[in-house]
């Protein structure tokens, strides 16, 4: 487990971090670049996106909370990211396009497009603790709830002249849906700690423990068949000694 502790409420101590959290996102990865200093356009960025993966965006709450101000969070995120092993490539998404959500106020003008670029992968979060003989499903989720598309990202990214280059990688954020039971992290599932998640067998969770095995799954439901992104898993080991 990640090993500083910071306590907004008292002064900062050191020690392992008592809120380890995940966060259910995917990300795609960057096909063909850009120069620098030239956006790419909104009716282009498809072009640039080659393919998608799962995301694990691990996450330490009591030090995110306590970075926050002024400067935003750095080492609450900064130690670790899983992905999936396979690289799905938006070929084989394309059939799964939705129309994109109602996004109000309407976006300005260079952020604007009408085709359909929101896609329904569902998605599911699991965790295994170290007595437990099975995982607990603890999020069921779907990437149609976004509210951003990837090519709004990507353009808003580069608008200003920001280049990317071929293998980087952009992050969709955290995936919640509008049910509880959609919540893409357990900050929201426990409601920052003030109630508990249920696992079975008389255990809980508010936030991760050492050992604590969690696991991503997705795909895309065809007609007889389904495109898959592999597991996205990582296990939580004890902090080192100090």
């Amino acid at each position: 487990m990640f090993e500083f502790c910071f306590i907004l409420a008292k002064p900062p101590v050191f020690g392992p971090s008592k809120q380890l959290d995940i966060e259910l996102e995917m990300a795609f990865f960057v096909g063909g670049g850009n120069r620098l200093g030239e956006p790419i356009p909104i009716n282009k960025a498809h072009e640039h996106i080659f393919g998608m993966v799962l995301m694990n965006d691990w996450s330490a709450r009591d030090i995110q909370s306590w970075e926050y101000v002024p400067l935003g969070p750095f080492l609450g995120k900064n130690f670790g990211t899983t992905i999936s092993p396979w690289v799905v490539p938006m070929e084989a998404l394309l059939p799964f396009a939705e129309s994109n959500p109602v996004q109000d106020p309407e976006p300005l003008p260079y952020l604007q497009h009408h085709d359909a670029y929101t896609f329904n992968i569902n998605l599911f979060v699991s965790l295994q603790g170290q007595n437990m003989a099975e995982p607990k499903n603890i999020c069921k989720s779907n990437f149609k709830y976004m509210y951003w598309t990837m090519k709004q990202q990507l353009t808003h990214h580069t608008v200003n002249g920001c280049n990317v280059r071929p293998g980087d990688l952009l992050a969709s954020g955290t995936i919640s849906g509008p049910d509880p039971e959609s919540f893409g992290s357990m900050l929201e599932l426990s409601w920052r700690g003030s109630k508990t998640i249920d696992l079975g067998g008389g255990k809980t969770r508010t936030f991760l423990n050492d050992g604590d095995e969690v696991t991503i799954t997705g795909y895309c439901q065809g007609d007889g068949y389904r495109v898959g992104f592999g597991s996205c898993r990582g296990t939580i080991l004890p902090a080192l000694s100090n």
